[in-house]
């Protein structure tokens, strides 16, 4: 299996539901703005939101993955649909309890994440979107034990495209529930339950296909017998801290949430624009080479081939700086260009984009790090240690709230983006760290030197273009002839590109090293 080929394949889908999601939020921003509509909206569905990341793309694929793949490598298909099986049996009964749950304890649960909107019209709102949106918490997660399995027999496809199902679930609250509605931004909310419904059917016949959909026990019997499973008791026992490790930068976005929450009305919808518009290149990369990178890691760890496991984490290290290193300048020099062609239309103002572009700016600080974790932290969780994580993520979590402190009296919301992308580069620097005192980081190239050099010439060369471009006209005024302003900000960024895979080009990189097969 060629991973540069199937990393391309998961990121074309997630490209595809990206550019939707920005359809999407161009959307809101337009009917919306930044408001308390909005405001409430984006906290009652940072709880599914939250759920979605630590199962789909986090906690949950990272324990049940590498155990799921062991089986496969031991003991052939038979056992593995037995620890599906009883897995999922847990996962649906645990689902049905804690929705129910939220669906009773919503205010509290808004209070937590918004204490903010305690003593304002903002918190009804907020609780009666989220209990509107919280079943969506059971749907995503049953989707996240689906690309699990299918993940696990090199089947990405499905798993990468199912966001666009969401994506477009939304589009349709915004642009045809909501208009029916007295309160509109109800529509959104009802879109997201639409969009976690065909995410769930889509599932199915994927599963059927390989032979390995699920069979739910009912009876307390099957519930008993599949708590005593000791291959489920395994899952469990990873599951509990890898979802506190792979999840401290969405701790830390509940608690920059809720610190938000007290600040200028607005600022929970500019760090919400502002962290869609990051997502985009941590979910084509990071997400698409940690999905691709943790059923060959785990195979490779469960044959004891530590060599090739290096070399897989290694091979994934270097496509993040290549790939990442110009985003991350792209939304520090070129975010007022991307926030006024994408949002600066109906209701969202110019003040909007301003404080919108300036927290993206603190966003692409730490987009390399972001990314990165997604890369590392898979070479943990496929040798089956969720501690050592955990231990990082306890010290970043911690570093993360006194950034807070220290940056938001003076940078205000801006201030609480920082934070999070100082904390995410500690978390990725730790955690190079722990696999490099193991041993894992010998193996592969070694000329890092030259590579960094190669790579610091094409990125002032792509930088030096979308300064020019960001500077060169008034992207404000071109509200007035919005198709003009979004193909002038796709041309420099095209333009930006050329300029950059070029001038590697010519100084000798060798894209040839990305060809990487796995076993």
């Amino acid at each position: 299996m060629n991973l540069l080929t199937s990393a391309a394949k998961v990121s074309s889908m997630t490209m595809l539901s990206r550019i939707l999601g920005l359809v999407r939020e161009t959307l809101i921003a337009r009917a919306f703005g930044a408001s308390e509509m909005t405001d409430a909206f984006n906290v009652a569905f940072r709880l599914p939101n939250l759920l979605r990341r630590l199962f789909a793309e986090g906690a949950f694929s990272q324990a049940f993955v590498p155990i799921l793949s062991e089986s496969n490598t031991k003991f052939g298909p038979e056992r593995s649909k037995q620890i599906i099986n009883v897995v999922s049996t847990l996962l649906f009964w645990a689902l049905l309890l804690v929705v129910v749950l939220g669906v009773v304890f919503t205010p509290f649960l808004v209070l937590f994440v918004a204490s903010g909107f305690k003593n304002q019209g903002t918190f009804e709102l907020s609780v009666v979107l989220t209990r509107i949106m919280f079943p969506y918490i059971g749907f995503i997660s049953m989707v996240s034990l689906a690309a699990g399995i299918l993940n696990s027999n090199k089947r990405f496809m499905i798993p990468a495209f199912t966001p666009v199902l969401l994506n477009l679930g939304m589009i349709l609250g915004a642009l045809y529930i909501a208009p029916q509605l007295s309160t509109p931004i109800y529509g959104l909310a009802i879109g997201v339950m639409v969009g976690g419904v065909l995410q769930l059917l889509l599932q199915i016949p994927a599963l059927l296909k390989i032979g390995m959909l699920p069979q739910i026990g009912i009876t307390y019997k099957a519930v008993k017998s599949a708590m005593q499973d000791s291959d489920a008791k395994r899952v469990l026992k990873l599951m509990g801290p890898a979802v506190f490790a792979v999840s401290v930068s969405q701790i830390s976005l509940i608690i920059n949430t809720n610190i938000a929450s007290h600040l200028a009305t607005g600022s929970v919808s500019w760090l919400t624009y502002a962290d869609r518009l990051m997502e985009f290149p941590t979910a084509l990369l990071g997400v698409a080479v940690g999905t691709v990178l943790l059923p060959s890691l785990s195979k490779a760890n469960a044959a004891s081939d530590y060599e090739q496991a290096g070399k897989l984490i290694n091979w994934g290290i270097r496509l993040t700086f290549l790939i990442a290193t110009p985003a991350a300048i792209t939304l520090f020099i070129f975010g007022e260009p991307l926030a006024t062609s994408l949002y600066h239309y109906g209701k969202f103002s110019s003040h909007d984009v301003a404080m919108t572009t300036i927290a993206l700016q603190a966003y692409g600080v730490g987009l390399i790090g972001l990314i990165l974790i997604k890369v590392l932290a898979p070479g943990f969780y496929a040798r089956q240690d969720v501690k050592t994580p955990v231990k990082i993520g306890l010290f970043v979590l911690a570093v993360t709230q006194l950034s807070n402190f220290i940056f938001v009296p003076y940078l205000q919301h801006t201030g609480l983006a920082l934070s999070i992308g100082i904390g995410a580069c500690i978390n990725a620097l730790l955690l190079w760290i722990g696999l490099y005192r193991r041993g894992v980081m010998q193996y592969g190239e070694q000329q890092w030197g030259r590579f960094f050099l190669r790579l610091a010439v094409g990125v002032g060369m792509f930088g030096a273009v979308l300064y020019v471009g960001a500077n060169y006209h008034n992207w404000i005024d071109l509200q007035v002839n919005p198709l003009s302003r979004i193909s002038l900000m796709m041309g420099w960024g095209v333009c930006a590109v050329i300029v950059y895979f070029f001038t590697l080009w010519i100084i000798g990189f060798k894209f040839k090293e990305f060809l990487r097969h796995s076993h």
